[in-house]
């Protein structure tokens, strides 16, 4: 199942060259996983037993350049699902159109940091994690 959130582009989004700088797409994926972690994970709960989920590795391929005002779509899911490790998949858009802007796969593991390790995905993370398998 895919969550969405909406992110309309705003002047500080914007580099010289007129579009959103490569960087602030990693917020704009960052925060439709902050709404996934609030809905899905109880993060607060699990950050207090010392567990978070953690960013391993981003790849992102940008297809079309965003500029001031446009209504960005942000779609996400997770594709992938391994012992110690599950992968987000991003896809913007410009919001009720088929462009694609960026498309984007994050590699992520839940740390415990009272150890500084990963751990393994218990039965209950995969659970989680499936309700967003696709």
């Amino acid at each position: 199942m895919k969550e969405i959130i909406h992110i309309k582009v705003r002047g500080y989004h914007i580099d010289l060259y007129g579009h959103v700088n490569n960087t602030r797409y990693l917020e704009f994926l960052e925060e439709a996983r902050w709404t996934i972690k609030e809905k899905y994970f109880d993060f607060m709960h699990e950050h207090a037993k010392g567990l978070g989920i953690v960013v391993v590795s981003n790849h992102i391929d940008y297809h079309h350049a965003a500029t001031l005002g446009d209504a960005l779509e942000i779609r996400t899911c997770i594709s992938r699902i391994g012992n110690k490790s599950a992968v987000f998949r991003h896809e913007i858009y410009l919001a009720d159109t088929d462009i694609l802007v960026v498309d984007a796969e994050v590699t992520f593991v839940i740390m415990d940091f009272n150890t500084g390790r990963a751990i393994p995905l218990s039965e209950e993370w995969r659970t989680r994690l499936e309700l967003l398998l696709e």
